[in-house]
């Protein structure tokens, strides 16, 4: 196996999970991942291991971005996740109990702005420190940390606005 392929056999599912995460269309997920590693294969230079998914993520918001403008401002996530995927950190009567719960959240993330739902998943879906986010953003460290905040309130305000709805309803 080529170098390159254990890059791929790695991170393809990564790639394609937060490209998943950002637009919300499988296809147009899979387009971005195989954009990705063709854009990864044809850059000059080798790829670090040490920062291969980084360099990968970067690769395909850049992708997304690009998709965004060729189809316009709404063609933002339309969050569904595939069940196929399963999160390796989610317990399976976790993950079955709170699927809807989940849709819904992932919807109101899609309605988010691109460059905080790009910082929020970063650091919640892949755990990174706020310093590679700002790397493979280009914002800067304090901006980083003002657009998850910001994002995590208006995901609170979101859920506070559903207990809401619940408590209207019963």
């Amino acid at each position: 196996m080529t170098e390159f392929e254990a890059i791929y056999e790695r991170y393809a599912r990564d790639v394609y999970r937060f490209a998943l995460y950002l637009c919300g269309d499988h296809a147009t997920a899979e387009d971005i991942t195989s954009e990705t590693f063709v854009r990864a294969w044809n850059a000059s230079g080798e790829i670090r291991a040490a920062t291969a998914k980084a360099y990968l993520i970067t690769i395909a918001r850049k992708c997304y971005l690009e998709t965004l403008r060729r189809r316009g401002p709404r063609a933002g996530p339309h969050a569904e996740l595939d069940e196929n995927l399963p999160d390796p950190a989610a317990l399976p009567d976790a993950a079955v109990a709170g699927r809807r719960e989940l849709d819904r959240a992932m919807a109101a993330i899609g309605e988010l702005p691109e460059t905080d739902r790009t910082v929020l998943l970063l650091r919640v879906r892949q755990e990174w420190s706020y310093e590679e986010i700002a790397q493979v953003t280009g914002l800067s460290l304090a901006a980083v940390k003002v657009k998850i905040h910001r994002a995590r309130r208006r995901l609170v305000a979101w859920r506070a606005g559903q207990n809401e709805e619940k408590g209207e309803r019963e």
